[in-house]
């Protein structure tokens, strides 16, 4: 789950300080999940922001609406005729979500209301913990399911660093070392030989704009740029 939180009050506020009218958009999946861009999410903005400027003596018109998805065009359809006439969009999406929508209304300022911290799992109610971080080429099935990138503070491929302390990272005594959970796992599953060998540099790939395809479609993309 993609996992955000919203900005401060303030940092929104400035934004859209020179806009009459503003939409916020929201987002009914993850952002929705943990509790930073859903449909509660935008209503308590958008009463947030009223109030501010009404005792500011500048008074904001807003319009909204909390749609499925903005990452899919399916769902910006619903935006088509309601938001060509406001100052500014106000998007509680993750980055992804938001690029997408600016992308659909380029003449109108697009701006982001949350900040997408990780990709993670639902640990209990209201606690999310980072496990991956789309870096392109997963190691998880050498590395017992636990990932040295997110895991291990150095992001380390081949073994732990000389700071590990007794199964911890340097770093933090409560943070446990990644390769030491890895060697533990791997042990118990009598696949120890899996991190033997020499891992090759990561190539990195999410630090560069990308593009991806699944195989099953590649045949009809192609088609369409010809």
């Amino acid at each position: 789950m993609i996992v955000a939180e919203r900005k401060p009050f303030d940092e929104i506020k400035s934004m859209v300080k020179d806009c009459k009218k503003v939409f916020t958009v929201g987002c009914s999946t993850c952002v929705a999940v943990c509790l930073a861009g859903g449909e509660k999410e935008v209503g308590i903005l958008n009463s947030e922001l009223e109030i501010a400027r009404n005792a500011d003596g500048n008074p904001i018109e807003i319009g909204t609406a909390t749609l499925q998805r903005q990452c899919d065009t399916e769902f910006l359809l619903e935006l088509k005729g309601k938001i060509e006439d406001y100052d500014a969009i106000i998007s509680m999406a993750c980055g992804a979500g938001i690029q997408f929508l600016a992308e659909h209304y380029p003449d109108i300022p697009v701006f982001p209301a949350v900040d997408t911290t990780s990709i993670g799992i639902n640990k209990d109610v209201g606690v999310y913990e980072e496990r991956c971080r789309a870096c392109g080429t997963c190691v998880l099935g050498m590395t017992g399911g636990i990932c040295p990138v997110t895991m291990c503070a150095k992001g380390l491929y081949n073994g732990p660093c000389g700071g590990t302390n007794l199964g911890s990272c340097e770093i933090n005594k409560d943070q446990a070392c990644a390769w030491f959970k890895i060697h533990e796992r791997l042990v118990k599953q009598d696949r120890l030989q899996n991190i033997m060998d020499v891992t090759p540099p990561n190539d990195w790939r999410n630090q560069i704009p990308r593009t991806t395809i699944q195989p099953a479609y590649k045949e009809r993309c192609e088609e369409q740029k010809a």
